[in-house]
């Protein structure tokens, strides 16, 4: 009978907590919550109409995947832009994302390829219509999928974070490339890489996953150059 009396309440908080997660990644990613834009437990629990705890689990959990920080002194922010490390972080993409595509053409099956070829074309239904918040998640869908496909949960495990966290720079870089009205080639980004894997061509699909970083690389900077110079240094 306990058990009976606790699962609702249970059963809410998990809803809860799930439903503040899924809207706060959504504004963290689109950057309606700016970098640096503090998070306070009972201010959101009021937003939301929820208790506190549904909260703390969607912090927790935006926290692991890197887009929310806690500051020593316990405040609680959206993880800011560190544009100093943008390039530690494009050297640890390049290497993990050719391991895991490298991998995938190794390791493939005929599932696994199906599965990628559909998660590409649901991509490309994205830039058609525009959608930056859509194309974002689907990109990531179709990195993770080539992923899955290598066999090695390690590398998928540390990319998918790797991914996570550089959603909100792909959410401006989408924003440029379709601003700039280069939607075509932005649509054949991924193509190198799918033909690759599909042809199990290892040292080719290697070759298109690092081409395919440092295009993200030089997309990045130039849009940095041309709309944030003004506003912030580039190291």
């Amino acid at each position: 009978m306990s058990n009976d009396a606790v699962e609702p309440e249970s059963n809410g908080r998990r809803h809860g907590g799930r439903f503040i997660y899924e809207e706060l990644r959504k504004q963290i990613l689109t950057l309606k919550l700016k970098p640096g834009s503090p998070l306070d437990e009972v201010s959101l629990a009021t937003q939301f109409g929820l208790s506190r705890s549904p909260v703390r689990d969607a912090l927790a959990r935006l926290i692991t995947e890197g887009l929310v920080t806690i500051l020593p002194n316990r405040t609680t922010l959206v993880t800011p832009f560190e544009i100093e490390e943008f390039p530690n972080y494009v050297a640890a993409l390049d290497l993990i994302q050719r391991a895991v595509t490298r991998l995938a053409a190794l390791q493939r099956t005929d599932e696994d390829l199906e599965r990628i070829r559909a998660a590409e074309a649901t991509y490309m239904d994205s830039i058609t219509q525009g959608d930056f918040q859509a194309m974002t998640e689907l990109n990531k869908t179709l990195h993770m999928e080539i992923a899955r496909a290598g066999k090695n949960p390690y590398l998928t495990s540390y990319y998918e974070k790797l991914l996570g966290e550089g959603q909100r720079l792909l959410h401006l870089h989408f924003d440029y490339v379709i601003s700039s009205a280069r939607q075509t080639k932005l649509g054949r980004d991924h193509e190198e890489i799918v033909e690759a894997i599909a042809a199990r061509d290892a040292d080719a699909a290697e070759n298109a996953a690092h081409e395919h970083t440092m295009l993200f690389q030089r997309r990045f900077l130039d849009f940095m150059q041309q709309n944030l110079t003004s506003q912030m240094k580039i190291s």
